[in-house]
C-alpha cells in the first residue's frame, strides 16, 4: 500500500493546494500540522535531504518530492505521479 505522508501549516495556500490535488485523486495521506510547533518543524527538516523547513514536505513510500505543491503538480502534469501511486501501491 502506498504511504503518503504531507507536512502542513493550517493556513498555507500551497498545503491546502497539494492535499486538494491528492482529494481528488482519492490518496489517503498522513497529515503532519507543524502550525507553531517548532520541535515537529526541527524533525521535519532532518527528515528532508537539504533541510528545509518550508512547507508543504511531502513524501510516497518514504521517497521526498522535490517542490512541494509545485513538485506534485508538476509530476501531475507529467503524468508521473499516478504512475508513482499505482506503482507503489
Amino acid at each position: 500500500m502506498t504511504k503518503v505522508e504531507i507536512y502542513t501549516w493550517k493556513t498555507c495556500p500551497f498545503c491546502l493546494k497539494a492535499k486538494a490535488l491528492l482529494d481528488t485523486k482519492g490518496v489517503k495521506y498522513i497529515e503532519h500540522s507543524v502550525d507553531g510547533d517548532e520541535k515537529a518543524r526541527d524533525e521535519m527538516a532532518a527528515r528532508g535531504l537539504d533541510g528545509k523547513r518550508s512547507v508543504p514536505q511531502i513524501y510516497i513510500n518514504d521517497q521526498h518530492i522535490p517542490g512541494g505543491c509545485d513538485g506534485l503538480y508538476k509530476m501531475d502534469a507529467e503524468g508521473t505521479l499516478d504512475g508513482m501511486l499505482k506503482a507503489l501501491s
